[in-house]
């Protein structure tokens, strides 16, 4: 691709300068801002939006560590202190609470059993219906076979994460952060830098990472139709806990299994889709992962269906609502839940890859996690780029 005839509105005089320069003040683009201002490199930071939006704050603030396979397991374990360590210096919750995934048949037990064997000790705990219970804060046992606590799992609270993150590194020194602010066009700036032109002036900067999220679309058509990027829309809901409920791990189910790599490697796999299917196709129609986890004030968030489409339309179906709050009160046994919020949530989906990583240029670098897990690889995915920038010539700062 050449970059100098991607947009006219390149040849913008430069009004703005720094080292790195962010596009999108989502999660993943605020890790790359954060590790960069750590290691020591002035960073600037612009969102077309005037606050985050998108699915950083429509998730369910939860770091899926441990249920990850290969290099994402890789790349997650490697965010993890990264993401304790911003929230102890911006100010954001974050609990180390680990996730509970609910086992209602003896298949479901017997692989988590089988993914307890391949960890290291500790990491994932085999429970007894008991001990299910007891951390749901339910009454009884009705339906619970066992389960399994993933101790390296993370919580944050996603309606006020991305926010907090981002109003901490602008008050930072060597460090902004421009929200109303568009990408319009990208060129070759001053020195072999990279200029991007703006919706309010141009930028430069010796590395640009374009942090995007599911439109890549909009800025690079044939690389998105090259991935095959597609926005996968979620069905979500938020609703007051039962009463005096306090769940602190993230919960997960036998649906939550079939969706994440690290359990579809197990010998009984294939064994659980076929149980789900004969027992609940409808659940599978929807795409569903039967979970929720609970905010620092109370509120439940439950979720999640999930669809496929180049363009997402807004419409809710209120039975794909209802199969999963169904399923949710099941697990939680009440006999209904009763939401205050619905909203869908939208994401970078791709068979070809779960990450995309594309150099644009020598100083311009696209990054876009096209799969459901973007708050838990963020921090990973951007020590990786960051590190890839800093061993290049381009790099001119030294840093700290």
């Amino acid at each position: 691709m050449n970059i100098s005839n991607m947009n006219s509105t390149a040849i913008q005089e430069p009004v703005a300068s720094s080292d790195v320069l962010i596009i999108g003040a989502g999660i993943i683009g605020l890790a790359h801002a954060g590790l960069a201002h750590q290691a020591g490199l002035s960073v600037t930071v612009i969102d077309r939006d005037h606050r985050a939006v998108g699915a950083s704050i429509r998730n369910f603030g939860h770091a899926c560590i441990t249920a990850q396979h290969g290099e994402l397991y890789d790349l997650a374990q490697a965010g993890r202190r990264h993401w304790l360590g911003f929230a102890d210096k911006a100010g954001f919750w974050a609990a180390e609470a680990g996730a509970l995934v609910v086992a209602a048949t003896e298949t479901e037990l017997q692989l988590l059993r089988e993914f307890s064997d391949s960890r290291p000790p500790g990491q994932v705990t085999v429970l007894n219906a008991e001990e299910v219970r007891a951390k749901l804060g339910r009454e009884n046992t009705n339906g619970i076979r066992g389960g399994a606590f993933l101790a390296d799992d993370l919580r944050v609270d996603p309606r006020t994460t991305v926010g907090t993150l981002a109003s901490w590194l602008n008050k930072q020194e060597n460090a902004a952060v421009h929200f109303n602010t568009a990408a319009l066009g990208f060129g070759e700036g001053t020195e072999r830098r990279a200029r991007v032109a703006t919706s309010r002036g141009a930028y430069e900067a010796d590395q640009v990472f374009i942090c995007v999220g599911h439109d890549v679309d909009y800025l690079f058509p044939e690389i998105a139709a090259e991935h095959q990027i597609k926005r996968c829309a979620l069905q979500m809901t938020a609703a007051p806990a039962p009463e005096s409920t306090s769940i602190i791990p993230a919960v997960l189910t036998a649906t939550s299994m079939l969706r994440y790599d690290a359990f579809t490697q197990m010998p009984s796999a294939s064994a659980l889709r076929e149980q789900v299917k004969a027992a609940r196709p409808d659940l599978l129609d929807i795409g569903a992962n039967v979970m929720f986890t609970q905010r620092p004030d109370g509120t439940l968030l439950l979720g999640d269906s999930h669809s496929y489409a180049l363009t997402q339309p807004p419409f809710l179906t209120e039975s794909t609502s209802d199969l999963l709050l169904q399923a949710a009160a099941q697990v939680l046994d009440v006999e209904a839940i009763h939401p205050t919020e619905r909203w869908q949530g939208v994401y970078a989906s791709s068979d070809v890859a779960p990450v995309l990583v594309r150099n644009i240029s020598d100083s311009i670098t696209l990054v876009s996690v096209t799969s459901g897990i973007g708050m838990t690889l963020s921090f990973g995915l951007a020590e990786a780029n960051l590190n890839a920038f800093l061993s290049s010539p381009l790099a001119r700062t030294t840093a700290r």
